[in-house]
């Protein structure tokens, strides 16, 4: 009896992803004497009796790392079941700190990038060998390689040729995801766009998504598909794309978003748009409301400008996607 217990109970654990402006992020190994030691890992521990996961958070940093946090982000929490008990990972995004990192327990830390740690599971090698990771973080690396900003498509009103000219300057001024939305495009139109898109954006390394349409993301080797809130309610079992995102309004089909195994979702809408005038909007309080615990990534959809992602950072959200505030 007391064994299934302490097998069923959960363990809440605050974890850091601390983030320096270049996007690279600090791993820790666990030192000898503790289980799995050698494994590398996000710095952290166990949430004490009374504490918020946050002040834990605080409190395992200064011990761990001799650092204080001054700005972090919540962002998504993992359930893991190892062997020996089942964790509730609660991360957060670490920004701003003061003092210089010590490692009090001895153990390793390595700074990484998002592209280096695909580089290393793609080939086995690399400058730092950041290996074996704790079964339960793998999922966390892929979601940093997710970037702050989403764009969605606007050619509807631009026009394509004039959307294509400012994808091309948002590209170069850092832009790294986008969605193809474009539904009263003809699909052979939609096709031949979709391929001038993804020449533009792949050059720069951006990934893009398309919007709906599975079938031709998989036949023109798109990097993966938005799904719909209807799709997102009739489908059985994630697309065949490496990405895979879904649309979002309400807590039930963030759930649905999650069981499915999307890589990330859109909530929305946040606040009026210009699209949907009079419909509903979320509100940031019932955003951060809904957001909270999930276990991908949220970017934050509706009425928002590049100067509310401070406010989605704080209220969970991964990001902030723009529609036409992006061009």
């Amino acid at each position: 009896m007391n064994t299934q217990t302490e097998n069923t109970k959960i363990i809440e654990v605050s974890a850091a992803v601390l983030q320096r402006p270049d996007g690279s992020f600090l791993l820790a190994q666990r030192p000898p004497g503790k289980i799995w030691a050698g494994y590398w890992e996000f710095p952290g521990g166990k949430i004490e009796a009374g504490e918020t996961p946050y002040h834990a958070l605080v409190r395992e940093l200064r011990e761990e790392l001799g650092i204080e946090v001054e700005t972090a982000y919540p962002w998504v929490t993992r359930v893991f079941t190892y062997p020996h008990a089942t964790v509730r990972l609660n991360f957060f995004r670490v920004t701003e700190w003061r003092g210089e990192l010590h490692p009090h327990e001895g153990q390793q830390f390595a700074w990484q990038s998002p592209a280096a740690l695909r580089y290393l599971r793609a080939n086995g090698g690399g400058s730092v060998t950041v290996s074996p990771m704790l079964p339960a973080n793998a999922p966390i690396l892929r979601a940093l390689e997710l970037p702050p900003l989403y764009a969605i498509s606007n050619a509807a009103e631009l026009g394509v040729e004039e959307f294509l000219q400012r994808l091309e300057r948002a590209l170069q001024n850092g832009l790294r995801l986008l969605q193809l939305r474009e539904k009263n495009l003809p699909r052979e139109a939609l096709r031949e766009l979709a391929r001038r898109v993804m020449v533009l954006a792949h050059a720069h390394g951006a990934k893009v998504l398309l919007n709906g349409d599975i079938e031709l993301a998989q036949e023109i080797g798109a990097d993966g598909v938005q799904l719909t809130a209807a799709q997102l309610a009739e489908l059985r079992e994630r697309p065949a794309v490496a990405w895979c995102a879904a649309s979002c309004h309400n807590a039930e089909e963030l759930r649905r978003a999650e069981a499915l195994g999307c890589d990330f979702a859109l909530l929305s809408p946040v606040l009026p748009t210009l699209s949907h005038p009079g419909v509903p909007h979320l509100g940031w309080e019932n955003f951060a409301a809904i957001a909270a615990g999930s276990s991908i990534s949220v970017y934050a959809l509706g009425g928002l400008t590049h100067d509310d992602m401070q406010t989605a950072w704080q209220r969970g959200a991964h990001g902030i996607a723009l529609l036409r505030q992006a061009w």
